[in-house]
This record gives C-alpha cells, structure tokens and sequence, in this order.
C-alpha cells in the first residue's frame, strides 16, 4: 500500500538530501548553530585555499538570507531555516571546488552596478574602476559614441553610460555566450535603450571613425602563465578572455593598429594593461600614430590603464 502525500513529500526530500553533492556539509551542520556552521564554513573555505574565507562565510550566509542578514538570524535562528542551510551547503560546496565566488552567487558589484556572472565571462575586477575613472576625467558630458571592445559582461560600457547619460555605447564581443550576459546586464543596469551589442573581433567591421572613446579590457596574460593562475582564473574563466599570447601583446597588436581608423578625430582610447605592459603598450600605441599617450595607476599604485588620443600632439612632447 502507498503512503499519504506527506510520507511522499518525505521519501522525495530523502532522495535529494542522498543524492545532493553537498550532503557531507549539511551532515556537518546538523544541530550547529548559526555561528557555529559560520566558523566551520570559514575554516573550510580557509583549507581549500581561499584567505578571505571569513569574509566570503558572511557573504554566503547573507545571500541565502536576503532579505534578512547574518546579524538577524544570529538573534532569532528560526531565520536560518532548513532550507536556508540546504542553499548555503549547495553554495558553499562550489565554492569549496574554487568556483568564483560571483559565478557562485551569479553577481558581482562593479562601479555603482550589480551585474550578473557566468562562467562565459571574467568576473568584473576592481582594477578595471581605475580605466572607467580615468575617461570619465578625460571627457565631460559632450554627448559621444562609446565603443567596447571585447565587452565580456558589459562591465566597462555600462559603468561609464551610467556616468554619461548622452552616451551611446557599442559592446563588441566574438563569444555569443558573454554578448547574452551583457545584454542580459544592461537591461538589469536600466541601460538596453543606449547600449548595443555585436559579435565580432575587436573592430573589423565597424565603420571608420566609428567611435568618439573606445575602451578595452583585452587578454594580456602571457600563455605561459596560464597554467600557474588561481584555480577561480585557470578552470572557470574563459581562456579566450585571458591569453595574450606569447608575450601577452597580440590583441594590443590588433586593436592599436586599427584605432587611428576606428576613433574620430581627436577621439579617445583606453586600454587596460597587465602591470608591466605600459612601456610595451605605450611604443605599440605612438607606433600607429597615436598622441597624448599616458599610462596610469590602479589604487594600488600599478601601472593600469594607457590612454590617448586621435589627433595632433598638443601636450605630449614626446608623442
């Protein structure tokens, strides 16, 4: 004889506690409090070599929460529900296999924006603030064509059309799967009606003169390096977002041989660098003509960004 519909209800929430990857942690966890299963997510995080594993702990806790936060359910556990644990222990068990810690939570904050991450695209970094900051000092509020190359999650476009409401913006990409995620993210942003998308590579293509700023994030990680990168870059980033090839250079090679054609006069570039690119990019950039070169720091004081312009030198004595 079959059981009832709760003894149903039961034998399916079994099935799926024996067959789910994290049930090792949530057998962990039972009868923990909530301060004790966040120590213990800590020190394992911590073990599998993340050291920020107190920080990502809170964060993990805090998701699986929302609305409510970590501090809430301190004071009343019943907010740290059965359930609650099963997404944490979900979470937590990606995490522990050196998955991002966006894609784990499917966002990443970047400038004033939350913006979705997939394993189809880099996760936005804090490095690349210092390219957005650097233009929005360079140009004012003129109205201007903005052109990405190589736009990944739309990081860089959106961040600076959400400075620049007279902005236009085109993202270019050659993997349809990341031109869907930052499509996806500019209507999140509230940005679709003044940014568009394209497949391509860097700018063929796109007419001459076609953009007032062009940016660019593109892969500069020499190949050899590849292999030695943390297991979030290595296994669960795109590899054609990361390798320069031999020397890191060759998508610098074909972007700056095609700027002077794809900006308009006087127009602005700027691309992020490897820190030990700048001299490199820089000859790269006044070898195609380019003026007003400057190479510029990140917060933490590193070579970052090269910026320049289109157009006849009138305060770069060696341009």
């Amino acid at each position: 004889m079959s059981g009832g519909p709760f003894d149903t209800l039961v034998d399916t929430a079994k099935s799926e506690f024996d067959a789910a990857a994290h049930k090792p942690l949530l057998e962990a966890w039972q009868g923990l409090s909530l301060a004790d299963v966040r120590a213990d997510l800590s020190a394992r995080l911590m073990a599998a070599g993340i050291d920020e594993g107190a920080d990502e702990s809170r964060f993990l806790i805090n998701h699986v929460l929302a609305p409510a936060r970590l501090a809430d359910a301190l004071a009343d556990p019943a907010l740290f529900s059965w359930q609650a644990a099963d997404q944490l222990a979900a979470l937590a068990w990606s995490r522990l296999a050196r998955v991002p810690l966006s894609q784990v939570l499917g966002s990443q904050p970047f400038w004033t924006l939350d913006l979705a991450v997939t394993a189809d695209v880099l996760t936005p970094r804090a490095d690349t603030e210092a390219l957005v900051e650097a233009v929005l000092a360079e140009v004012g509020r003129v109205p201007a064509r903005l052109v990405d190359l190589g736009t990944g999650s739309g990081a860089i476009l959106l961040a600076l059309l959400s400075e620049r409401e007279s902005w236009t913006g085109l993202g270019v990409d050659l993997s349809a799967p990341a031109l869907a995620v930052a499509t996806a993210n500019a209507a999140r942003c509230g940005l679709a009606n003044r940014a568009g998308f394209a497949r391509g590579r860097w700018g063929t293509g796109l007419a001459d003169g076609s953009a007032d700023v062009l940016v660019s994030n593109p892969p500069y990680i020499v190949s050899d390096v590849l292999a030695g990168l943390e297991p979030e870059v290595r296994e669960h980033e795109p590899a054609l977002a990361l390798d320069g090839g031999i020397d890191g250079l060759d998508a610098y090679r074909e972007i700056i041989a095609d700027l002077p054609r794809l900006l308009a006069p006087d127009g602005l570039f700027a691309l992020e660098i490897g820190h030990d690119q700048g001299v490199a990019v820089t000859a790269l950039a006044r070898d195609a003509g380019l003026t007003r070169i400057r190479v510029l720091p990140d917060l933490a004081g590193h070579d970052r960004v090269v910026i320049g312009r289109r157009g006849p030198c009138t305060d770069d004595p060696d341009g």
